[in-house]
């Protein structure tokens, strides 16, 4: 890390005990930045990077609700805005037990280089609850978005803050979400939460966007090798909606996928996986992931222990949650032979494990750049609110891709322009760093 920047990290770290997540999120940003501050050291001069590391605001609250027996559950709400330089800030909803404020905190630093990378005028947030969706009921998830969102509506809006889902918030929950906004505002305000259903103001493609983008971002790298999904192996982790279409995409393009997985354990299937069962079983049934090997008979396997990144593979697709790919799992399909790994979740790989990747000349996309296609089709979706439009999925799919491809091809040329030619890592973290701060730049010391 280059020294003027340790300084400031240690400060960062100190404001924020405990928040292992977003202190990783912060050391890999900070860890690209060397070269920018020597070339531009008018940027400590006015103290961005300290800046950039505060959100300039964040909110925490109460979520009281009942079960279906009557039995008061009280839970946490967290919204953390944190930079609105480019636009209002933009970020998902998680629903889930690990969430606590760190969490939600590096989602949301993640996020405001995100967004910036996609080219769209939108900002970084991200917010969430410790609520455990799993085995709850409809009305008891309807009565747990309505009074999250009672509190919520307050610090939202169009021209302010656009949540959308993120783990355990898909169409249902954005619909209660939604429905509970405009019954408190009087105002139908589409555009205030994005991932709606497509009869109610959402996008053709969003559903599949993070999935497809992130395929769509590793295909390109393949591309500056001479190669392409084509007769690739892919490891996909993850059952939920990003990898659902990261591996429908990745079997559009000719590769085999042939892995998948759950909390429970994951599947190895060496014909590849078959998308309709796997979605019957989790989407439809809500099962595990277990299911989908018994019903797929002798041609599949279920293994409770060890994890999809010990199985032989040319591609790895990390599509479940935050560290899931470590240095032992790295080690392993380094040994395999793997040649590319883009990032369909985010910071689904430790440190250690991206050094090793980029020591061995791997192709590693990160998530701020690879799974990028999700919150870049949230802002065509605003678009097409904002227009009272409503475009078709070819067209939209075709944004989308020139969306991906200006996000390969930014990351690639600023990895070149600072020395690091091949590193989209520094490159994804330089480009996005780089557009926010001219913003904060320009808009004064605010």
């Amino acid at each position: 890390m280059h020294e003027d920047l340790y300084p400031i990290r240690q400060a960062v770290l100190a404001r924020n005990p405990g928040e292992v997540e977003f202190h990783q999120a912060v050391d890999e940003v900070f860890d690209s930045l060397g070269p920018v501050v020597a070339r531009h050291p008018e940027l400590l001069d006015a103290a961005v990077l300290e800046r950039i590391c505060e959100p300039e605001r964040q909110i925490i609250f109460r979520v009281p609700w009942t079960d279906d027996e009557g039995r008061v559950h009280i839970n946490r709400g967290f919204r953390v805005e944190f930079n609105s330089a480019l636009g209002p800030y933009k970020g998902g909803l998680r629903f889930h037990p690990s969430v606590y404020l760190g969490i939600v905190k590096f989602l949301g630093f993640e996020q405001i280089f995100k967004n910036a990378l996609t080219g769209m005028p939108i900002g970084g947030g991200k917010g969430g609850s410790d609520f455990d969706p799993s085995g709850r009921s409809d009305g008891e998830i309807m009565r747990f978005c309505q009074s999250f969102m009672t509190e919520l509506y307050r610090h939202i809006g169009e021209y302010t803050d656009v949540p959308a889902g993120d783990i355990g918030v898909g169409g249902r929950e954005i619909g209660y979400l939604f429905g509970q906004y405009k019954r408190i505002t009087n105002r139908y305000e589409s555009s205030v939460l994005t991932g709606k259903g497509l009869s109610w103001g959402g996008s053709l493609v969003r559903t599949e966007a993070t999935g497809f983008g992130t395929v769509m971002f590793a295909e390109e790298m393949l591309q500056t090798r001479g190669q392409s999904f084509d007769g690739q192996t892919v490891l996909v982790s993850g059952s939920g909606n990003v990898a659902t279409f990261a591996i429908h995409r990745a079997q559009q393009l000719g590769a085999t996928v042939v892995t998948a997985s759950d909390s429970s354990g994951y599947v190895v299937d060496p014909d590849g996986i078959e998308l309709d069962l796997l979605r019957e079983v989790k989407e439809v049934e809500r099962g595990r992931i277990s299911e989908y090997a018994e019903r797929r008979g002798g041609r599949a396997r279920f293994i409770a222990k060890g994890s999809v990144w010990d199985v032989p593979g040319t591609v790895a697709l990390p599509c479940a949650t935050q560290n899931e790919l470590d240095g032992s799992h790295a080690k392993k399909l380094l040994g395999h032979g793997v040649l590319a790994v883009a990032e369909g979740a985010n910071m689904p790989t430790t440190g250690e494990a991206t050094r090793l990747f980029q020591e061995a000349d791997v192709l590693f996309g990160p998530g701020k750049a690879a799974n990028a296609g999700g919150v870049a089709t949230s802002a065509l979706e605003m678009q097409q609110n904002a227009s009272r439009d409503s475009w078709t999925f070819e067209y939209t799919e075709e944004r989308l891709g020139q969306i991906m491809k200006s996000i390969h091809d930014t990351c690639a040329e600023t990895a070149e322009d600072y020395g690091m030619p091949g590193n989209y890592v520094a490159g994804a973290n330089i480009a996005g760093f780089m557009k926010v701060a001219g913003a904060m730049m320009a808009q004064g010391l605010i």
